[in-house]
């Protein structure tokens, strides 16, 4: 961005400073193509896992931290990550975290035994939480108005789409690799691909004015990291029994949150620059909903990917490639609506979100009916067109959300906002990823029927998602009763109290 030069505004120049950038729909799609590649390998990985096992040796627990490994330090970089963006260079950071991103992928992809490929992926996890606050600053950077919401939108398709297409992309790579070292490719997919968005990013991303406020809260730094730590470590190792014998872990966590926000409050009444500011909850117009529908969704939404994988390959005898075909449905409803809610957001508000969690409820029940009752031969494929349906629904959830979570966040502050934002959907995540599966395998470990088991996991992620769409009702209801308008303009939040002794 660019200011007004002295003496008068460029044409195109809107009242609080803004100047178009001519390459930002260009610059956009270099950081949504570096974000489908760090939200991919969340669960792309998860497929090759058998693979990986017995090419390396690995026993269960140690293969498990292939996954749990990238989403923990993952979790744990955003929030800093989006500060640190704020206050030096997003656009420096970025391009930093993508060139570690494609580095680290290539060590995944070389690594010669487990212990080398998960100290890989703990590496590349913390470039891919780097790079992820860094994509919705630049959003609210490069974007204004309604041009904003068409672009969350976009960022939307692309949180959804990477979340639901590694099964199938990870099916398809290793149909097309032959061989025990086939998994390999998985991570070397990775490498062109970074390399290219590398270059394109330098060309084209827009350069960041240094904020002044380069001095980082070190202590709360590390009060958020433990606190983060403390609350996933059980969760990525639910599988081994981490989270029946590390409960304490949990009270530890939110003690240890508790002493953050305290610690927070503390620098914001002292005048000093907070790691979180936690106005951001308090003040500003639709972050705290946000932040908790975007949480309690993910919860229901992660999950249900491994439950699926789950049921389709143990009970159904699906290969992963085939596994992955039967809920792309849900994918290309999501890709779509995203797109579309984009542009609708400014127009309907919430109403769009409590529609989409709706569509989603009922498509994942439906699901969850056709799956117990159909015949068995067909039941994958009469769940189709639900399943599409709850696509739907959730294409019209991330993306309005996010930009509601968002739009009225100053850009100085957009970074820790996206990255706070992430944090919850990351934590959400690991409750779902470790929840679902665990109540899986409870049920078929009891009954021994994977029909009882797909629905009794399908039943908790449906009751995430009551839960979110509770939350969201209540502020549609709210916004309905004020009757407060859905959004203020640039000058409306840069003279908002909680920003004017920052400015």
């Amino acid at each position: 961005m660019t200011a007004s030069a002295a003496g008068g505004r460029s044409p195109g120049v809107q009242e609080d400073g803004y100047e178009p950038d001519p390459q930002r729909w260009r610059a956009l799609w270099v950081t949504l193509v570096a974000g489908f590649m760090s939200l991919l390998d969340v669960t792309i990985v998860a497929v090759a896992l058998p693979t990986i096992q017995r090419d390396l040796h690995a026993s269960p627990a140690q293969v498990q931290w292939v996954v749990s490994g990238y989403a923990l330090t993952f979790a744990l970089a955003l929030v800093t990550a989006g500060r640190l963006g704020d206050a030096l260079d997003r656009r420096r950071i970025f391009l930093l975290a993508l060139g570690g991103f494609v580095i680290f992928s290539a060590a995944c992809g070389a690594a010669p035994d487990i212990t080398l490929l998960v100290v890989a992926r703990l590496a590349q996890g913390l470039a891919a939480g780097f790079m992820a606050p860094q994509n919705s600053a630049l959003i609210q950077q490069m974007f204004r108005g309604a041009e904003r919401g068409r672009a969350f939108g976009f960022f939307g398709t692309t949180v959804g789409i990477s979340s639901a297409a590694g099964p199938i992309t990870g099916g398809a790579i290793l149909a097309l690799a032959s061989g025990e070292q086939g998994w390999r490719w998985i991570f070397y997919v990775n490498v062109p691909i970074g390399i290219v968005a590398v270059l394109l990013g330098r060309r084209l991303l827009p350069r960041t004015r240094r904020s002044g406020r380069g001095r980082v809260d070190l202590p709360g730094v590390l009060l958020l990291g433990l606190g983060v730590l403390a609350l996933m470590y059980p969760l990525v190792q639910a599988e081994s029994g981490g989270a029946g014998s590390r409960w304490w872990l949990f009270l530890l966590g939110v003690a240890v949150l508790t002493v953050f926000t305290r610690w927070q409050r503390r620098l914001v009444g002292t005048g000093a620059q907070p790691l979180l500011d936690p106005r951001l909850f308090t003040t500003v117009r639709g972050y705290a909903v946000g932040a908790g529908v975007g949480t309690l969704y993910f919860i229901g939404f992660s999950g249900v990917w491994l439950v699926f994988a789950l049921f389709y390959q143990h009970g159904l005898g699906f290969s992963p490639l085939r596994s992955g075909l039967a809920v792309t449905p849900f994918a290309l409803g999501s890709a779509g609506a995203a797109v579309v809610a984009g542009r609708l957001v400014d127009r309907f508000g919430r109403l769009l979100t409590v529609c989409g969690l709706t569509g989603a409820i009922v498509g994942l029940g439906g699901t969850a009916l056709l799956l117990r009752f159909a015949p068995l031969g067909i039941a994958p494929w009469v769940a189709a067109p639900v399943l599409f349906l709850g696509g739907i629904g959730g294409g019209f959830v991330v993306s309005p959300n996010i930009t509601m979570t968002l739009r009225e966040v100053p850009v100085r502050m957009a970074g820790a906002a996206g990255g706070a934002l992430q944090t919850g959907q990351r934590l959400g995540a690991a409750v779902g990823t470790a929840a679902l599966p665990g109540l899986f395998y409870l049920v078929l470990d009891r009954n021994h029927d994977y029909r009882t088991a797909v629905v009794t996991a399908l039943g908790a992620a449906f009751v995430g998602m009551a839960a979110s769409l509770a939350l969201a009702a209540f502020d549609w209801q709210r916004d309905r009763k004020t009757r407060t308008p859905h959004r203020r303009c640039p000058d409306e939040v840069a003279h908002h109290p909680m920003h004017a002794r920052q400015t």
